[in-house]
Order: structure tokens, then C-alpha cells, then sequence
């Protein structure tokens, strides 16, 4: 099964559409901006709030907690690294390897993978694709790359 994000381009905040692999459109992402930073909330497509990305404050690097129903399900941070960006992931007992700065990666529980991700070039605004076999993984492996992505363009 496939989710295909795509980030709007003419937004005033961040805002993201996604859909089914077969083009309907199943959730969407809506920012909510502060001061010294922001909250992306997630919305099915009957407009219910399935979760929310809060940007944590007073961190050297950008770090954000995922909420899915009103729970704290984890955190990731960025870290300082030299030649691609790297992250501590605390969320759902994941472990995420591969090449983030050209946005290809897997995301493994224990050592089997559960989710691939990669980025598709020449596309107006962010565009990803998500790869997973078990519908149980869609909305987290979802938050999870809202959430690298929101760490990525809080650094620029």
C-alpha cells in the first residue's frame, strides 16, 4: 500500500495534501504558526483530527513531539552532523535508516522493515512517497515523515 504526500506549494504556512495509490485524496495537513514556532495538525478526510506535529521550544536543534488521538506517541530531533542531516528518533520503538538528504530511506521495528520512503524530484513543493504493507503502519509512518520534514525546513 501507498501514501503519496505532496506539500502545497502556494501556502502561507506549511501545508500538505495526501493520498491513496489510487489518487483520492485521504488525509491533510494544516500548520498552525506561534512566535518561535509551530504545530502541524492532521486531518482525515471528513476533517476529524487524527494527530498533531508540535515543534518543541528551547532546543539548539529543531526537535518535535507526534500526537495521534490526543496521546504523545514520540519525539525526533535533528543532530549536528557534517554531510547529512541525521535525527534521534523516539517514536513508536522505530529505527530509521538510509540516505536522508536525498530522502530515501526505511523505517524497521526489531530488524524487520515496515515502511519505505522517498522522495520524488521535479515536482513543485515536497513530494514523497510512503511504502508500507501493514494498514496498521499508514498513519504513523505518515506523522513520521510530516515530522523529519518539518525538522528539515526548520533548519533553512
Amino acid at each position: 500500500m501507498k501514501l503519496l504526500i505532496k506539500q502545497r506549494v502556494f501556502s502561507w504556512t506549511d501545508s500538505y495534501d495526501i493520498y491513496d495509490e489510487d489518487g483520492n485524496a485521504k488525509y491533510f495537513v494544516k500548520a498552525e504558526m506561534f512566535a518561535f514556532g509551530h504545530q502541524l495538525h492532521v486531518y482525515d478526510s471528513n476533517r476529524n483530527e487524527i494527530g498533531m506535529i508540535k515543534q518543541k521550544l528551547l532546543t539548539f536543534l529543531p526537535a518535535f513531539e507526534i500526537e495521534i488521538g490526543g496521546m504523545t506517541r514520540g519525539r525526533i530531533q535533528k543532530q549536528l552532523a557534517l554531510l547529512r542531516p541525521k535525527y534521534e528518533i523516539d517514536f513508536n520503538g522505530w529505527r530509521v535508516e538510509g540516505d536522508f538528504l536525498g530522502w530515501n530511506y526505511d523505517v524497521y521495528a526489531g530488524g524487520r522493515p515496515v515502511i519505505h520512503i522517498s522522495k520524488e524530484l521535479f515536482h513543485w513543493g515536497d513530494t514523497y512517497v510512503i511504502d508500507f504493507d501493514d494498514p496498521a503502519d499508514e498513519v504513523m509512518g505518515m506523522m513520521l515523515v510530516i515530522a523529519i520534514d518539518a525538522a528539515n525546513c526548520e533548519q533553512k
